[in-house]
């Protein structure tokens, strides 16, 4: 074999490294991708600069910058956002360089066995093959172990996944850029040529052989933890949020609860003075002032229409929800209908239902009113069935519904308040588990219903 022949065939191995580095980050990025074909994409923009950066001179930088760059400008064309596209380009760089520095000590070793082993046969073809044996195991070992470790870190990611703020972005990237930046320094002083001089720092510190890939675990094991601290955050945060929601709801009840205590001691003092009242309309008869009593009992229907709920559902809790969305819709000219009898049963508790019937009512109001005026509608049901108590409103619906993958619940397209937002259906989905229960949504056509199930606590 000549230097010819190996030249080229280390040139044709470091092209089917690249492709199969292109492929780790091509499979990296697939779970994450919204438009499945922007995998090509971001296998082709790997590939191509990579194999262009073998035409052009070492700088002295990364080259995978460019290739980051490129796929964070690009983010929106494959369905991904531009933050998240960053991330993920960075944490593939940085696995990419811990997987060589902990396959360098090995292949340091690795050169020697190979290299030992041919300087006995004493021939040329010996070495240019021991040399070809130990490059492709080099390969093999670090675009294997690589894989592996992006599998690991797409796994723990894919656990919890929500838009990225700059603070939190800037969190999650401590360790990977951290590892980076140690990665290079170390690569460029594994083997320095001064002065005609080879400074190999395995051959003048052999610990470094074991110190190398203890590191490379380390800054791993970082990344891992990282982002497993920063679902923990967005996990308390959203049960942060879902608290104060909560607590706003019923306390906004009870608000209304003491208002509604407020009309029934209005009925009482209307039923005290019906007396009066009769003892008034009586004595106008009487004196035959029979157009004064039509005034009087019209100045009575007046008073009495302040005490009147149209839906009655059996529970003062949902008495007040029902029939202030029903005030509610007919504000904004929506049919309402109501058939709900709250369950006689002490298995439920009233303030858990109300929260249900709030956010499914208050959510089906704000879609309406983006449908025209002739054809807004919310219909609520709720019935019960043995053990079960089933709760399901239809509303009229215009546009298209986008549903979170991991949730199933759909994604809120408010911009405003954007932390609160998106937890009405989530509340209704936590209330339901709590009895065993759960959160059915379909859309069909122009109509959009939500069907919650509870199962009675003993």
């Amino acid at each position: 074999m000549s230097d010819a022949d190996l030249s080229l065939f280390l040139k044709g191995m470091t092209g089917i490294e690249i492709i199969l580095y292109s492929a780790c980050m091509s499979a990296f990025f697939y779970p994450f991708l919204k438009r499945k074909k922007g995998v090509v994409v971001v296998f082709g923009v790997h590939t191509v600069l990579y194999f262009a950066n073998l035409f052009l001179p070492d700088c002295g930088l990364p080259f995978m910058a460019p290739v980051i760059a490129v796929l964070t400008a690009g983010a929106k064309g494959f369905g991904m956002d531009k933050k998240h596209t960053f991330l993920l380009g960075v944490l593939f760089y940085c696995v990419r360089i811990l997987s060589g520095l902990a396959v360098a000590s090995v292949n340091f070793f690795a050169n020697n066995v190979f290299l030992k082993a041919a300087a006995k046969e004493e021939t040329q073809e010996a070495v240019f093959h021991a040399v070809l044996y130990h490059y492709g195991v080099t390969v093999t070992l670090q675009v294997g172990l690589c894989a592996v470790m992006l599998y690991f870190v797409g796994r723990q990611w894919q656990k919890k996944r929500k838009p990225l703020h700059t603070r939190e972005l800037c969190y999650l990237l401590l360790t990977p850029v951290t590892g980076i930046l140690f990665g290079t320094v170390i690569f460029r002083l594994l083997i320095v040529v001064k002065d005609h001089t080879v400074f190999d720092l395995f051959e003048q510190f052999p610990v470094f052989g074991a110190i190398l890939p203890l590191v490379a675990l380390l800054f791993y094991a970082g990344i891992l933890i990282t982002i497993a601290s920063y679902q923990k955050m967005t996990d308390l945060q959203e049960e942060r949020e879902t608290f104060f929601v909560e607590q706003q709801q019923v306390h906004a009840i009870q608000e209304r609860m003491a208002q509604e205590e407020q009309f029934y001691d209005g009925v009482r003092q209307m039923r005290h003075e019906m007396k009066n009242h009769m003892t008034n309309i009586k004595g106008l008869i009487k004196s035959g002032s029979y157009a004064d009593v039509e005034q009087y009992i019209d100045k009575m229907d007046e008073s009495m229409s302040t005490f009147a709920l149209t839906v009655s559902t059996g529970n003062a809790v949902t008495d007040v929800i029902v029939n202030d969305k029903r005030t509610a819709a007919e504000k904004q000219k929506t049919t309402f209908t109501a058939d709900f009898i709250y369950p006689a049963s002490d298995g439920y508790h009233a303030y858990d239902v109300g929260i249900i019937l709030n956010n499914l009512l208050q959510n089906a109001l704000e879609a309406v009113a983006l449908v025209q005026e002739n054809e807004r509608y919310v219909s609520l049901t709720g019935k019960r069935k043995k053990r079960f108590f089933l709760i399901q409103v239809k509303n009229a619906f215009a546009g298209e519904v986008a549903f979170d993958e991991r949730t199933g619940l759909p994604v809120s397209t408010k911009k405003e308040d954007s932390a609160l937002h998106g937890i009405g259906l989530s509340n209704v989905k936590r209330m339901a588990e709590k009895y065993a229960g759960d959160v059915d949504i379909k859309v069909q056509k122009n109509e959009f219903c939500v069907t919650v199930i509870l199962q009675e606590k003993n």
